[in-house]
């Protein structure tokens, strides 16, 4: 396993933002310490931010492994600092990733991934059920199959209609659903698909920290996109 990169020392950081359209792209640049072809647009959950210490340390790895990653803010964190996102503004969040992965291709030339923590990772997947073309793979980092405590209450409607290669992250004792019920949702999916569990972690993965295994999650999801 390997624990929180120090990502100062394995690529340049520059903050980032795209304002020529709406929503605006805010977030923060990754740029691997030699020439990359491909990128990763990464976003965070529903009460956190880009600087979460797992994005940080998930955008650090993938910059250290030769990928270009924009961790961006949604739209609805754009307007406030704090609170969770409403149903109401879920499209926005959704066109906010269709930008950001358009702002990112003005770094790279090469493929481009997409992936979020819990509700960013939702978003993301439900954006590639309407664009099945736009990015090349998803990365899912705690997906919430259901509410805690919810189990009847799926969020795996829109699967049926992924066509993208998708590596889950998962913790083993995450309460928006077990490692056995995302492997049941997993089999809806029309794609290669790859399930990395996490011993003992919750819907934080760790938070980035030690125990979240980050060049496992930079292998996988290297060897997905190969097969």
């Amino acid at each position: 396993m390997m624990g929180q990169c120090s990502d100062m020392t394995l690529s340049s950081i520059e903050p980032f933002e795209d304002a020529s359209a709406g929503p605006a792209v805010r977030g923060v640049l990754h740029r691997p310490p030699g020439p990359s072809a491909r990128g990763l647009v990464l976003t965070h959950g529903a009460g956190s931010d880009c600087e979460s210490p797992l994005l940080r340390a998930v955008a650090g790895a993938f910059a250290h492994a030769g990928v270009v990653v924009l961790r961006c803010d949604l739209p609805f964190r754009q307007a406030r600092p704090a609170g969770p996102p409403s149903p109401a503004t879920a499209a926005r969040d959704r066109e906010g990733l269709r930008r950001a992965v358009g702002a990112l291709r003005s770094v790279v030339n090469g493929h481009i991934s997409l992936g979020g923590h819990s509700y960013g990772g939702r978003q993301a997947s439900l954006l590639m059920a309407e664009e099945p073309a736009l990015v090349e793979m998803l990365l899912l980092l705690s997906y919430p199959l259901h509410p805690p405590r919810r189990p009847r209450e799926l969020r795996t409607e829109h699967f049926r209609a992924l066509r993208t290669p998708t590596l889950f992250v998962h913790g083993s004792r995450d309460p928006f659903g077990s490692v056995d019920e995302l492997r049941t949702a997993m089999r809806l999916i029309a794609a290669p698909t790859k399930l990395l569990t996490v011993a003992g972690a919750g819907h934080d993965l760790a938070r980035g920290g030690p125990d979240t295994p980050l060049a496992s999650i930079v292998e996988a999801f290297r060897r997905l996109r190969s097969r």
